[in-house]
């Protein structure tokens, strides 16, 4: 049915997008709920709580809270925009893949796994978007450091780089969450020379 004349119907009206520092407010304040009470008690009344806004706020830029909690992972290690060290060695690349900011070493990013580590088999959406968006790139990026190493000649020729890619990570936090282990640059530098290399490298030639 058409207006009447002199009438006119109003536009929806536009909701302001949270983004800038307002975002980051919110995103840190979803990381320290997060670290307090872990995935499964985190809720968006909460986060507003924190963060001093209101849940519409929230919903007005998040969907749900696995799509919050992940971006705040994101923004907090910076996961998007890695870029893997080039040592020239596969034992330098994965020290400076591992030991630096943001790494397997930063305790504040182990932490925060924790809070969601018991929650990914669970919630459906939650382990998506963690596999998709926050191991995803890092297992990437191991590709990246071990396809170099394989140009360079290092690694044997029947490596299994997508066996291998993740294999650091999974021994150091399983050694970390399981067996109590704080999460050193010795323990790192142990699990690549004990472990790793011996399973990568070429083994020298033995003389007969």
């Amino acid at each position: 049915m058409s207006p009447a004349p002199g009438q006119f119907s109003k536009a929806p009206a536009t909701r302001p997008r949270v983004e800038g520092d307002r975002e980051q407010e919110i995103l840190t304040a979803t990381l320290q709920v997060l670290v307090d009470v872990g995935y499964d008690r985190l809720t968006m009344d909460a986060v507003a709580q924190a963060a001093k806004a209101s849940k519409a706020t929230l919903y007005r830029r998040w969907e749900s809270k696995a799509t919050l909690v992940i971006d705040a992972l994101l923004a907090q290690k910076g996961v998007e925009h890695f870029e893997p060290a080039d040592t020239g060695s596969l034992r330098g690349d994965l020290l400076a893949m591992f030991c630096g900011f943001g790494g397997i070493t930063d305790e504040r990013p182990i932490a925060l796994l924790a809070g969601v580590l018991t929650a990914i088999h669970r919630d459906q959406e939650l382990g998506s978007q963690f596999r998709e968006r926050f191991i995803g790139p890092k297992i990437a990026a191991s590709h990246i450091i071990y396809e170099r190493a394989q140009a360079r000649g290092e690694l044997h020729d029947d490596i299994d780089l997508d066996l291998l890619a993740p294999a650091l990570a999974g021994i150091v936090l399983h050694r970390v969450y399981l067996l109590g282990d704080r999460p050193t640059p010795d323990l790192v530098a142990a699990v690549v020379d004990q472990i790793i290399l011996p399973a990568a490298l070429k083994q020298p030639r033995q003389e007969p």
